[in-house]
Formats: structure tokens, C-alpha cells, sequence
């Protein structure tokens, strides 16, 4: 662009080719080439060269319009004459013009082939003589152009050499609002000031806003290159640092701790949502300086992303002979939970897809529950993994605690599976029912997700705040009782139970398992020591009194680390343990349950009671003597046993005459019942057919049986209800050699439960009432009515 004189006076006519441009406003006496493209912009230029060169150029009002129509186009542009024309080889044409004058759109006469204007010229106003402002004025636009250069704007030098010789204030501010970058609206408000000085003025004050937007650029640039510089220097020292650690032998621990980082992630095989998270926290550990405070911890949280086994699982061997085998060799007994677990297999078989079981293993201590998991892994061929949730009350512990703690790891459940490598483990859950709660939130409550397949497929730990897919782990969770889990738990588990063993069960036990290893466990060869069946039979009834196994296999080691001391002295010959021998190793014996009763009495009767380590005998004692009709119960009864030792004295009022009873007994008689071992806390409704049988015994003078034992909850009606644990009391009453037990008849269903070689050895009597309990218990009961 340049500058030319022209004549101010040159004669316009009335009509001229209209060409609308776009992104330029063309000034008076400005010249710029124009590339024309559009057929009607093209026959306007060729209509202008065939009559006087001059054409009306004004500015489109949208940039984008290919057709404008003539709202479209500003009314005030200039007037300016075509020097040259040159055709381009793709149909465009380029033409150089100059600007004459100002001009205002009046009317367009013509649309096609091209526009057709009826223009009418601007006349300035005259211009005005330099005074003082004017040329402060003037002076100030040529300052700030120069400042605005300074600062970075592009102009020129020819541009500015024009500017600093422009005398007219008019042409000065078209000069100058053509070369500052303005926009095409500011432009076009520029060229409709006609006045000259409040042109100039507005260009003084576009300017000015440029010089701020330059001045705010500057700085950030500067900032910026600050921030380069600084970036720079750093990256300098490191590569220097870098460079003497390899002198030296040393590594990049950044360098290092990532490319670790980096192929682990390749091999965890992580789900493409997680792995994008995981992604974006290594580009984080990249730009962090090693001794920063937060890289420790995030290299941590990436440890343990990566090294989790998202993909890894082993596979299930499915043979189902092979599975019995190796759960026959580990426990003896338990067939119901056994044929669960090759049930499982036989499914999993057929349909590969199935979901890992959520078990429940409840029964005393010493049972073999927790062993019984470890024999399910080996049948199934998969990693074993124990947690123990005794005494647990932070959920935290189940969920993993927030990274923003200093110290947080993910929860139990998360390192277990990051212990066992594999995605499916058998994961035991020990202790549920001992689980507590306080402040920190309630445990059992976060097991609900983890127990329920249909959400532990993206179980969600707090610390690794990912998506971890549980649905293929078997869990088995372990209790001694159910009362304290809460119901939707149990909800979520499938409860199998499992009881004491009896003696010939504890005698096979010892024998092909416990024996052995405590033989191995204290040094000795299988020809060193024999136990004889009625030396471990010794153990079992004198010196243990519990429904597992844990007590025997104790006193058992116990006799073997004595053997084995000989052995060390220098003994050569192995050792028998006979009957006799097993008080010199043992001491006195603990446990006498068979001599606690050796005749029939009268007031005594013998109850089964069900405990969290099994079933235990129960002797009921109740006296009678002088009194005004009170009822003493002692022997720290809980309130369900004190209701029923009322139950009983009611029904036994009820039904005096029947029962040989003086009706009017309670007006001079007051009736003690005690339960033996008070320092015990007892409680329950089934030893209400033993506490009634005392009584009546007491009263009517009939001697209850001793080989006989009961349970049962009794109504005032004298019904006997259905009672629980029925196995366990059975256990308890072969231990204490009483081969006759009274039970509800609506129990008779639980029979099924209870082995044959332990259903043998007891005559179960089936109760619907009281009339038949005691038909059975008391001694010459129908003699002596």
C-alpha cells in the first residue's frame, strides 16, 4: 500500500460499478491490489475499464456472504480508480486501485450482471488551520505510531516515513487507522467520520487501546520467556547432573522409577478406563522433582496399581475324583460341605462363566473350618488368602483409607489379592462374627458390597479408586455363631454348618491326622511312638471337654515333646502309650462327665444345653422345703431360663392332682432351683423340660433317671417346642455316656443331620409333651402315682 496525489476535484459521475470487497475498508488515496473472484464482482471491474476506470468499493457487513445482497453492504466506501488489471490463469482477476474520495451508496439501479450504484460524493469539511491542538494532536497519533513500532507492531517503513510527512490531520488518520490492524467494523465507523480532527481523534483513541493490548502482549512474553529461561537453566543443570551420574555409575531414579513403572503396566493388562487414569498419574510422576514430597506417595499408589493381578488368574482343575481325593485326605467327616464344593466343580465344568460362591462356615472353635478353606484351594487349584476380621472396627480396613492421609494403603481385601497374584483366590474372611464397630464406621456394612456378586465385579477400594473386579474370587467367610452378623449379611452368604465330633470321630482323627503331624512337628520318626486306641480314648474324654480338636491335638504334641525329650537323652526303643501311661504324661485327669451322676435322685435332672464351643451336659437341681411358696433361682440364670423356671412351677400347679402333687403345695413350701457351675452366665429357652422335670421330681418325690438327658422349651399348656443344635447336644450326651435323650418330636426332621454311628449309640425318645418327658425320666413314676 502507498500513498499517491490525486485530484481532489476529479469529476465522479452519478453512476458507478459497485464491487463489494471483504476483510479490508479501502481509504482515499490509499492504492492496494484486490484479487476479484466472483462473476458479478468480475463484470463490475470489466464495465469499470470499458468507461472511465472508476469503481465504488465498499465493505461487505458479513464476511462469509458469497452473493451479498445490497443490505449486506455498507452505504459509505470510496471512490477509486483501476490502474491495472491482470487475469489469473484459475478465472480470478487482479486489480491494483487507488482511492479517490469518500462516497455514499445513495441507491443501487442495477443488480446483473453486476451492481449498479448511484454514488454521491462526501465533501469534506475545509480543512482546518493548525493551530496549536491541532498540531498536538497530529504529534501525538505520529508518537504513539512510533511507540506501537517499538513495541512490535508491524508497519512499514515506507508507512511510516508517509506519516511522519502528513501535514492534513484527514489523510493522517486514514493513513494511519488503514496500517494498526483494526478490525473491518472500526474501520468502516473510521471512513464514515467525515469531519477530519474527530476522525483523527477516533484513531488517537484505537491507538491508544493497541498500545495497551501491545504493552499487555510484551509482558507476558517476557513472562513467558522468564519462565523458558528458568525451564531452560533447569533442564541445563539436570542433563549436567544426569551427565555425572553416568560418570559416575549412577541412574536417574526418575528415569528409572518410570520405565519400571511403565513395563509393569504393559504386563497388568489394566481395563482401558483404568489404564487412561493410570496414564495420566504417570505423565504427573514424570514432571515431579524425585525429592518432591508428593512422589513418594503417588510412585507408591502406581506400585501398587500395577503390580495388582488385574488380568492374572489361575485355572480351576476340574476333576472331580481328584478334588474328592485331596478333600477326603485333609478332613475326615463333613460330608455336606464336600459335596458343596464338587457341586461347585461339576458347574464350573459345564458353564465356564460361573460367578465364585460366598460360603459361610459356622460351628465351634477347633472344627476345622479354617483348614477346610485351605483344602478347598488345593482342590481347586488356587491361591489361598486368610484375613482375620476378629476385633476389626475401622471400615478402612475393609475399603482402604483416602491417599490424602499420610500413610494410607489400600484395605485388606485389596492386599490379599495382591498377596495371591491371581484375581481368583479363595479368600477367607475368619472371625465374621467377632467384627466391631465405633466411630470410624461399621465394618460389616462395606462387606456388603464385597459379598454380593452382583456388585463385587467393581468393588471399589478408597486408596486405589479404581474399578477391581471380585466376582471370580470364592469367598468363605468362618463364624462359631450367627446371632451377631447382621441380617443382610447372612443375606448375602450361604450358611453351612458345621458341629462337633464324636468320639469315635475324634478317635479317627487323632489317628490318621493329628497324631502324625505332631509326631513330625517335634522331631520324631513314625516308628518312635504308638498310641494305643484306649490311651487317645483316655485323652479325648478325661482330658479334653470340646467340640473340635484344637484341646486334643495339644495334649497330644504335649505327649510327644515328652517322647521326644527321651529321645534327645539318648533312648533307642520307641514308646508305647497305653491307657495307663497317658496319666504319667499328663498329670491327673481334667474331666470326669460320667461320674457326675451315679444314681437316680430325686430334684436333679440332666439337660443338654447348646455353647459356642458345642454341646455341653446341664444338671438341673431343685429342692424343696418349708417356706410361704417363693421360687429361688440361682446359678446365674439369664432372664429367657428364669421365665421358664416359672413356665414350669405354673404348670406344674396347673396339673398337681395329675402329677401327684399336693394342690395347695406352694402355701407351705418354698422351691429352690439351682444350675451347678454358677460362676458361668446361662441363658435359653430349651432347658425348660429339664428345669420341670426337677421340679416336679422335687415335689412329688419320683427320682429322675440318670442315664436319661432333655431338652426343649416348655409352654404353660406343657407342650414341648423345637429346640436348636440338636447334633451338638446329641455329641455332648455320648461324651457323658447317656445313651437315652428326650427331644421335642418336631425335631425329628433334624435326625437326618446327625451320623448313624452316633444315631446308634442314643434311643431318641420324640416328646409332643410333658407327659411324655416324664414318662421317660422319672423312675417308677407310674408306680408311684
Amino acid at each position: 500500500m502507498g500513498i499517491k496525489d490525486t485530484e481532489k476535484e476529479m469529476i465522479i459521475p452519478d453512476e458507478l460499478p459497485l464491487l463489494p470487497v471483504r476483510d479490508v475498508v479501502i481509504f482515499p488515496y490509499m492504492i492496494v491490489p484486490l484479487f476479484v473472484g466472483r462473476e458479478r464482482s468480475i463484470a463490475a471491474v470489466d464495465a469499470a475499464l470499458e468507461r472511465d476506470r472508476l469503481i465504488f468499493l465498499a465493505a461487505q457487513k458479513d464476511l462469509n456472504a458469497e452473493d451479498p445482497d445490497p443490505e449486506d453492504i455498507y452505504t459509505v466506501g470510496t471512490v477509486a480508480m483501476i490502474m491495472r488489471m491482470l487475469k489469473l490463469p484459475d478465472g480470478r482477476v487482479k486489480i491494483l486501485v487507488q482511492g479517490v474520495a469518500r462516497g455514499r451508496l445513495e441507491a443501487i439501479s442495477q443488480q446483473s450482471p453486476f451492481f449498479q450504484a448511484r454514488v454521491e460524493r462526501s465533501i469534506e469539511p475545509p480543512q482546518p488551520e493548525k493551530t496549536l491542538e491541532v498540531e498536538a494532536l497530529m504529534r501525538t497519533v505520529r508518537d504513539a505510531m512510533n511507540q506501537a513500532v517499538s513495541l512490535g507492531k508491524a508497519v512499514p517503513p515506507e508507512i511510516m516515513v508517509a506519516v511522519a510527512n502528513m501535514e492534513e490531520p484527514g489523510n493522517l488518520a486514514d493513513l494511519v487507522a488503514s496500517n494498526i490492524g483494526l478490525k473491518v467494523a472500526e474501520m468502516q465507523a473510521v471512513m464514515e467520520t467525515v469531519d477530519p480532527l474527530e476522525r483523527l481523534g477516533n484513531v488517537k483513541s484505537l491507538l491508544d487501546r493497541e498500545m495497551e493490548v501491545l504493552t499487555m502482549q510484551n509482558r507476558i512474553q517476557s513472562q513467558v520467556k522468564e519462565e523458558v529461561s528458568k525451564s531452560q537453566r533447569e533442564y541445563y543443570l539436570r542433563e549436567q547432573l544426569r551427565a555425572i551420574q553416568s560418570e559416575l555409575g549412577e541412574t536417574d531414579q526418575r528415569a528409572e522409577d518410570v520405565a519400571e513403572l511403565r513395563a509393569k503396566l504393559e504386563k497388568a493388562a489394566l481395563p482401558e478406563s483404568s489404564r487412561t487414569e493410570v496414564e495420566k498419574q504417570l505423565k504427573r510422576l514424570e514432571t515431579m522433582h524425585p525429592e518432591a514430597a508428593e512422589y513418594s506417595m503417588l510412585l507408591t499408589y502406581l506400585e501398587w496399581i500395577v503390580e495388582l493381578p488385574w488380568s492374572h488368574a489361575t485355572r480351576d482343575k476340574l476333576d472331580l475324583k481328584r478334588a474328592r481325593k485331596i478333600l477326603n485326605e485333609d478332613h475326615y467327616d463333613l460330608e455336606k460341605i464336600k459335596e458343596r464344593i464338587l457341586e461347585f466343580l461339576a458347574v464350573r465344568k459345564l458353564n465356564r462363566d460361573l460367578k465364585g460362591p460366598v460360603l459361610c462356615f459356622v460351628g465351634p472353635p477347633g472344627v476345622g473350618k479354617t483348614s477346610l478353606g485351605r483344602s478347598i484351594a488345593r482342590a481347586l487349584g488356587r491361591q489361598f488368602v486368610r484375613v482375620s476380621l476378629g476385633g476389626m472396627r475401622d471400615e478402612a480396613e475393609i475399603r482402604g483409607h483416602r491417599r490424602t492421609y499420610v500413610g494410607a494403603l489400600p484395605g485388606r481385601i485389596i492386599q490379599g489379592i495382591k498377596q495371591a497374584g491371581t484375581n481368583n483366590p479363595v479368600f477367607m474372611l475368619d472371625e465374621l462374627d467377632k467384627l466391631g464397630a465405633d466411630f470410624r464406621g461399621d465394618p460389616s456394612s462395606a462387606l456388603l458390597e464385597l459379598l454380593d456378586p452382583e456388585q463385587n465385579h467393581a468393588f471399589s477400594d478408597h486408596y486405589i479408586n479404581l474399578p477391581f473386579d471380585l466376582s471370580n474370587v470364592m469367598f468363605i467367610a468362618t463364624a462359631n455363631i450367627m446371632d451377631p452378623i447382621p441380617s443382610a449379611l447372612k443375606d448375602r452368604m450361604e450358611v453351612i454348618r458345621l458341629s462337633g465330633y464324636a468320639l469315635e470321630e475324634k478317635l479317627f482323627i487323632a489317628d490318621k491326622y493329628l497324631i502324625p503331624r505332631q509326631v513330625k512337628a517335634n522331631g520324631l520318626r513314625s516308628g518312635d511312638i504308638h498310641f494305643s486306641r484306649q490311651a487317645i480314648q483316655k485323652v479325648i474324654s478325661e482330658y479334653t471337654a470340646e467340640a473340635g480338636l484344637r484341646n486334643l491335638e495339644r495334649e497330644l504334641g504335649s505327649i510327644c515333646r515328652k517322647v521326644a525329650r527321651r529321645f534327645a537323652e539318648g533312648r533307642k526303643d520307641p514308646v508305647n502309650i497305653n491307657a495307663g501311661a497317658v496319666s504319667r504324661y499328663l498329670g491327673p485327669p481334667r474331666f470326669l462327665p460320667e461320674e457326675q451322676r451315679r444314681e437316680n435322685e430325686v430334684g436333679v435332672a440332666t439337660g443338654l444345653a447348646w455353647t459356642e464351643v458345642g454341646g455341653e451336659i446341664l444338671s438341673v437341681e431343685a429342692s424343696v422345703m418349708k417356706g410361704k411358696g417363693q421360687l429361688s433361682l440361682t446359678g446365674q440364670l439369664g432372664d429367657v431360663m428364669k421365665e421358664s423356671a416359672h413356665a414350669a412351677l405354673s404348670y406344674a400347679r396347673t396339673h398337681a392332682e395329675v402329677l401327684g402333687i399336693k394342690a395347695d403345695f406352694l402355701e407351705t413350701q418354698d422351691i429352690h432351683v439351682h444350675v451347678p457351675a454358677g460362676a458361668i452366665p446361662k441363658d435359653g429357652p430349651s432347658a425348660g423340660v429339664t428345669i420341670a422335670t426337677a421340679i416336679i421330681s422335687a415335689l412329688s418325690g419320683v427320682p429322675v433317671r440318670k442315664d436319661v438327658a432333655m431338652t426343649g422349651e416348655i409352654t404353660l399348656r406343657g407342650h414341648v417346642l423345637p429346640i436348636g443344635g440338636l447334633k451338638e447336644k446329641a455329641l455332648a450326651a455320648v461324651r457323658a455316656g447317656i445313651h437315652t435323650v428326650i427331644i421335642p418330636r418336631r425335631n425329628e426332621k433334624d435326625l437326618v443331620e446327625i451320623p448313624n454311628h452316633l444315631r446308634r449309640k442314643i434311643d431318641f425318645v420324640l416328646a409332643e409333651s410333658m407327659d411324655a418327658v416324664l414318662a421317660t425320666a422319672l423312675k417308677g413314676r407310674d408306680e408311684a402315682l
